[in-house]
């Protein structure tokens, strides 16, 4: 491997790195990337990816070890954050992740 010379710097004077993201890829992307910033909030994500049907919130319950008020928190910031859906049968709430992800979004969701 050649060993590269690094440009001789001045003091005070800086090199601007060019900008590779476009500012509506990170507006799209940074709340996602919140949201799964939480372990479990991860999982349940990868959880529902592979889900063949809408999960309730007491299959998570169980699963994670959590109470329902804790388990709810988290899918509500899924859902916040857009990735998420859900729907209501009784007193149960029923979660599966949005068919309408945008790409960028689904893409990082399926190498999770």
């Amino acid at each position: 491997m050649a060993v590269q010379e690094l440009p001789v710097r001045e003091r005070g004077v800086c090199c601007e790195p060019r900008r590779r993201m476009k500012p509506e890829r990170v507006e799209q992307l940074m709340p996602v990337l919140k949201a799964l910033a939480d372990p479990t909030r991860l999982e349940l994500t990868v959880i529902l990816r592979d889900a063949d049907e809408p999960l309730c919130v007491c299959d998570f319950t169980t699963t994670f070890g959590l109470s329902q008020p804790t388990v709810s928190h988290h899918m509500g910031r899924l859902r916040a954050a857009g990735l998420v859906d859900s729907t209501k049968q009784g007193i149960w709430a029923f979660y599966r992740l949005r068919t309408d992800l945008p790409a960028p979004v689904r893409r990082l969701i399926e190498t999770l």
